[in-house]
């Protein structure tokens, strides 16, 4: 059986991802700095299963958490109903495409963590998915967002891995078109219902693109100032990242 994107991953995507939350705070720290500090309004772009939206609603912030998959959207909004009612009101979930989202209200920053702008399918998508970002900021306002590099699907995306945990067993074998510049991964489910396992497969989709076209899509769309970090650079030490595999972007919308 074969599954929509998403599905049983975002099921199991907190067990799957646990030093994510730890990483991407780290980051934000490092990267915003004081920035966060005069930050009031943030929309959390490909927002996942919500971990992110929630850190930044308990800091006083009113977040817009969008996400195009509708399991990752029911998981966040899960999550946001167990919360007190003063910070379920900070948070509004928003089912979008990151490619024409729109918000509300102009917001303070957009934040996209953990390389949700690869998961665009199309390297043309890069430009669209930018200029929807200038649109729901305000004059000033900033976008940080970290992305995998081509060496990243180089050298991992063809390796076959097993991974085992309580309830499911997933197999992930993947491969990539440097002249297209994409890459995907076939995740292979085994999960357990009462004595019996289901064996589902869902494929995972990537794109992905050099400095120079980040850059130049940023400039196109009213980004200015940009600045740019290595991995290593902004996350734990203890997770003993190297360098080659990721970048992390700050850019600023053009105040007018």
């Amino acid at each position: 059986m074969k599954l929509r994107p998403y599905t049983l991953l975002a099921r199991f995507y907190d067990q799957l991802t646990r030093e994510a939350p730890r990483m991407n705070r780290h980051a934000r720290e490092k990267i915003l700095g004081r920035i966060l500090s005069r930050i009031r309004t943030v929309c959390d772009l490909g927002c996942g299963t919500g971990t992110a939206a929630l850190e930044l609603a308990r800091r006083g912030l009113t977040v817009y958490a969008v996400d195009l998959s509708p399991e990752m959207c029911r998981l966040a909004r899960r999550k946001v109903g167990r919360l007190p009612a003063r910070l379920r009101a900070r948070i509004r979930i928003r089912r979008a495409d990151m490619r024409r989202f729109r918000l509300p209200e102009p917001v303070d920053l957009v934040l996209s963590q953990f390389n949700p702008i690869n998961h665009l399918p199309r390297q043309s998508d890069l430009g669209r998915a930018f200029g929807a970002v200038a649109r729901a900021l305000r004059p000033g306002g900033w976008f940080c967002f970290d992305l995998n590099t081509r060496r990243t699907y180089e050298k991992f995306y063809s390796m076959t891995r097993w991974e085992e945990r309580p309830g499911f067993c997933l197999v992930t074998r993947g491969g990539f078109n440097l002249q297209r510049g994409s890459a995907w991964l076939d995740l292979e489910w085994f999960v357990r219902r009462g004595a019996a396992w289901r064996r589902t497969r869902e494929r995972i989709t990537d794109t992905f693109w050099s400095d120079s076209e980040i850059r130049r899509a940023l400039r196109r769309a009213g980004f200015r100032r940009v600045r740019a970090w290595e991995g290593p650079e902004v996350r734990p030490p203890t997770l003993k990242a190297r360098p080659g595999f990721d970048t992390y972007y700050l850019a600023q919308k053009r105040a007018g």
